[in-house]
């Protein structure tokens, strides 16, 4: 899985810390480092909840582009 940097470009942007996103969303700082780092597959309500905290889209955060 690669890295999530739009996700931690979106978190910086909003100067939160992966540990003030992870409160916002309900979950542990790790988690969210998990996910930045491609080593965890958030759930879809994860992925909603976060969305929601920094104000983006699923689009805009989680679904890859697709290259042609």
């Amino acid at each position: 899985m690669p890295k999530n940097l739009k996700l931690k470009a979106a978190r910086a942007a909003q100067d939160l810390s992966q540990k003030a996103l992870a409160q916002a969303v309900g979950v542990t700082r790790q988690t969210i480092n998990a996910i930045e780092n491609g080593d965890y597959n958030p759930t879809i309500r994860l992925c909603v909840a976060i969305c929601r905290v920094l104000g983006k889209t699923l689009d805009e955060l989680f679904w890859e582009e697709e290259s042609e």
